[in-house]
């Protein structure tokens, strides 16, 4: 008979030492893709390449993406200035969060002004976040939720009103209302937030947020309303949130008289990251949003932007 011994120099005895990570012996990863992929399948296996720099890389941010979550988490997107990018943003963000982690991930468009998030995402707008709070008590299972949500992958998106005499009433005490529902039934809420900061539901948008995405441009108008954003929430005793916060730059706008390196060198010191969205065609359509239809470079800033969230989880 074989006995073991008690472990020694103080190793954690617990089932969540016994995971892949730590029982399952290296055997290289495998690559995915260019010819590393071709010589490894030539080979069945027997010659394995490695991963190149890029797979590697992109490896990495798919890990920080897929960060235990232990509880509701809920994203803000704003920005003082519409026509940046806000809700292409706001979609995409959903669209690869979704796509790449096993949870539950769900789209809001706050917008009072008849949003456009739906649009983007399924183009259903029938049933809005005003049917759902007409029936917000009596919503107690997921199954509830999905008659107010269409899908979008694996993405469920939550329309805003689109009769401005009725969205104009979405105020701080509803958000806050569909928030508390929403966040029995999925681990991720992301706001689409309108473009002002004073109306009442960016009040609540801002209460609630654990992260905070603000969209501008490389443009005059488009870096200077992202920065004066900044500037009001830090005015409205939001500076941690601001210190926190992920800078969007949407490059669909620019000029080579724009001084791209010095619009992220400001924002780099006032929040923790800047990230910049190349143009592409696909996203500047302003129709439908797919992950596969966009350039490789722009579903690689979008996981970027999703791991740097990510990264505040477990924070």
């Amino acid at each position: 008979m074989v006995s073991f011994s008690a472990p020694k120099d103080g190793l954690a005895v617990s089932a969540a030492e016994l995971n892949e990570d730590t029982i399952v012996r290296s055997r290289g990863e495998r690559p995915a893709a260019g010819w590393r992929n071709l010589l490894h399948s030539a080979t069945r296996g027997l010659i394995n390449p490695g991963l190149g720099e890029a797979e590697a890389a992109r490896n990495v941010l798919l890990r920080r993406i897929r960060r235990h979550l232990p509880g509701a988490h809920q994203i803000a997107v704003s920005s003082l200035k519409g026509g940046v990018g806000k809700t292409t943003v706001s979609a995409v963000l959903g669209l690869t969060l979704a796509e790449y982690r096993g949870d539950r991930t769900v789209a809001l468009d706050a917008n009072p002004d008849a949003g456009t998030l739906a649009d983007r995402l399924t183009s259903e707008t029938g049933v809005t976040v005003r049917h759902m709070l007409d029936n917000i008590h009596s919503i107690d299972s997921l199954s509830a939720v999905s008659h107010y949500t269409s899908t979008a992958g694996r993405l469920q998106v939550l329309a805003s009103e689109q009769d401005p005499a009725m969205s104009e009433a979405f105020n701080r005490a509803e958000y806050e209302q569909v928030c508390a529902v929403l966040a029995r039934f999925y681990n991720i809420i992301i706001t689409d937030s309108g473009t002002g900061l004073v109306h009442s539901a960016m009040e609540g948008t801002l209460a609630l947020a654990d992260s905070l995405v603000i969209v501008g441009a490389p443009t005059v108008d488009g870096a200077s309303r992202a920065s004066k954003t900044l500037d009001w929430l830090v005015a409205h005793d939001y500076s941690e949130q601001v210190a926190d916060s992920v800078v969007v730059l949407c490059c669909d706008r620019g000029s080579p008289e724009i001084d791209r390196d010095r619009v992220r060198a400001h924002f780099a010191t006032r929040c923790r990251a800047v990230v910049e969205v190349p143009h592409d065609p696909h996203l500047a359509t302003g129709g439908r949003l797919n992950l596969s239809s966009m350039r490789k470079d722009t579903r690689l800033a979008f996981l970027e932007l999703a791991a740097l969230v990510a990264d505040e989880f477990s924070a």
